[in-house]
């Protein structure tokens, strides 16, 4: 079924562009406990004002938004890593999107080993002399910085977990929004065109999961649109 989620993309972006815009270097201490996040990106635009486009949806689990975003944003530095440990894109699926675009315009070949799980013994025990550290390390610099320079953020506070994320959640229809959205497109310098995943390519998005969903319904505007009103309390 092909769906134009245009009007409903328009009120999303212009309904969350009441909430603070939130650049590097930012107060952790001073963001909630738990909420959905929507990441903008300099360079790109949403075609319905001009003004910056949503890049990425994403949310977590219980009380772990704080931690979530830190992760993305490496704000404990990165710590040292060997073959023997995970490295930072282990902790966060975003950081993770960003070196995969960086990889695929660097060194290609070493998309496979990107792709591994280290937080896991079994996985670095089987690939850790294929590992390039150095390398590695070098991708997890550059993501750091883009993000840092070139991201931003918005969120709206959910408490209720279930409200969040999974069937019942509002993620899964926040990113068909955006997705199904025939007026919003990439620009041609936009970094994920270098993806290796189609998904990302052809959505302008850095996300891979819900993109086929619903878009937001009548009842999840007047949700958003009370949590915004309240978080402004």
């Amino acid at each position: 079924m092909d769906i134009d989620t245009s009007k409903e993309c328009a009120w999303l972006h212009n309904i969350l562009e009441s909430c603070p815009l939130i650049a590097y270097p930012f107060d952790l201490e001073k963001l909630p406990l738990n909420g959905i996040y929507f990441f903008y990106e300099k360079g790109e635009t949403n075609a319905h004002n001009g003004n910056l486009g949503i890049v990425r949806v994403g949310t977590h689990k219980s009380n772990n938004f704080r931690s979530r975003i830190s992760e993305h944003y490496l704000m404990d530095g990165m710590k040292t890593f060997d073959e023997n440990s995970p490295a930072p894109k282990d902790r966060s699926i975003f950081r993770k999107k960003l070196g995969r675009a960086l990889l695929n315009k660097m060194k290609p070949a070493y998309l496979p080993i990107w792709e591994k799980d280290f937080t896991t013994k079994v996985e670095r025990a089987k690939y850790k002399n294929k590992r390039d550290i150095a390398l590695e390390i070098q991708v997890e610099n550059q993501t750091t910085k883009i993000l840092r320079n070139n991201f931003s953020f918005r969120f709206i506070e959910i408490a209720d977990q279930e409200q969040r994320m999974g069937k019942k959640g509002i993620e899964s229809r926040l990113i068909g929004t955006l997705s199904h959205c025939r007026l919003c497109k990439p620009s041609s310098q936009w970094l994920g065109n270098f993806s290796p995943k189609k998904q990302i390519q052809e959505s302008g998005l850095w996300l891979i999961q819900h993109l086929s969903s619903d878009g937001i319904n009548d009842a999840d505007k007047v949700s958003i649109s009370r949590l915004i009103s309240r978080s402004k309390q």
